[in-house]
C-alpha cells in the first residue's frame, strides 16, 4: 500500500511501486501505458501522479541530487504512513553507448553506477570507494532485471549516472574504458538508488535510448521515438512489476 491525499489527509491505495522520471514528458510517457487518468497528490517536497490502475509517478527533476531529494520525500511519506513502497523505478530517456545500445533500444540496469563520483588524480580517476568511503554502484534484484529484460527485449548492463551529460567522443571513450559494461548514460538513476537504499527499498532502472553517448548533436536525437519506446516498455513491464515481490 502507498499513501495518497484525501481532503488534505493521507490515506492508502493499492499502488506500491514508485516510478521516478526526471521531467513531466517522461512521466506522461509512462502514464500512457496504463488505463485511466492520473490524479495529483501533493506531499512535502514531492508531487505524485497516482494512476487508478498502475504505479505512482514522480517527475523528480533533473540530476542526481534533485532526484535523490524528491524520491526520498516520496518514500519517507509512504513509510511514515505505514504503507511503504516495495520498489522504486528510475526511468526515462537517455544516451546509449554504440554499438551495444542503439537509438530506440531499451536498457535495464543490472548495475546503477555514479560515473563521476570520486577524485581526479595524477594517476587518473579514483571512485569514492577507492578513497575509502561511500559507494558508487547499486545493484537491482537480478531476478527482476532478468524478468524485465525478457518482457521488454531490453539489454541488461551498467547504466551510468552523470551530473554532466557526455558531449565529446573523448569523454565517451574514457567512460567506456572505466566502465566496460556500460550501455547507457542518464542523470538520475544513482540519486534514486541512493534514496531507495536509505529506506531499504529495492531499485530498478529502465532507459529508452534517445541518442548516442558522444559528440552532442541535437539533430541526431530521437526523443519522440524514445518516449514511444518507453510507453511500450511499461506496457510490457506492468505484469512483471505487479507480480514481483522482494523475496524472489
Amino acid at each position: 500500500m502507498v499513501v495518497q491525499a484525501e481532503e488534505g489527509r493521507l490515506t492508502t491505495s493499492p499502488a506500491r511501486v514508485l516510478v521516478v522520471t526526471a521531467v513531466p514528458v517522461e512521466r506522461d510517457a509512462v502514464a500512457r501505458a496504463f488505463p485511466g487518468e492520473a490524479g495529483e497528490v501533493r506531499l512535502p517536497g514531492a508531487v505524485l501522479h497516482r494512476l487508478p490502475a498502475g504505479p505512482d509517478l514522480l517527475a523528480a527533476g533533473v540530476g542526481p541530487a534533485l532526484a535523490a531529494a524528491s524520491t526520498a520525500a516520496a518514500l519517507a511519506a509512504a513509510a511514515l504512513a505505514g504503507a511503504p513502497y516495495r520498489l522504486a523505478v528510475s526511468t526515462g530517456i537517455g544516451g546509449g553507448f554504440a554499438p551495444h545500445a542503439p537509438v530506440g533500444s531499451l536498457v535495464v540496469a543490472d548495475e546503477i553506477t555514479a560515473a563521476d563520483l570520486g577524485a581526479e588524480t595524477p594517476d587518473g580517476f579514483l571512485p569514492v570507494t577507492e578513497l575509502g568511503f561511500g559507494t558508487v554502484t547499486h545493484r537491482p534484484p537480478p531476478g527482476l532485471v532478468a524478468d524485465v529484460a525478457a518482457a521488454t527485449g531490453a539489454r541488461a548492463g551498467t547504466v551510468l549516472t552523470a551530473a554532466t551529460v557526455t558531449g565529446t567522443a573523448e569523454r565517451a571513450a574514457r567512460l567506456r574504458e572505466r566502465h566496460p559494461r556500460a550501455l547507457a548514460e542518464a542523470m538520475e538513476g544513482f540519486g534514486v538508488a541512493e534514496a531507495a537504499a536509505a529506506q531499504g527499498v529495492p531499485v530498478l532502472e529502465l532507459r529508452a535510448v534517445s541518442n548516442p553517448v558522444g559528440p552532442r548533436d541535437r539533430a541526431a536525437w530521437r526523443i519522440p521515438d524514445a518516449l514511444a519506446a518507453l510507453t511500450g516498455a511499461f506496457g510490457k513491464t506492468a505484469p512483471v512489476l505487479t507480480t514481483w515481490n522482494t523475496h524472489d
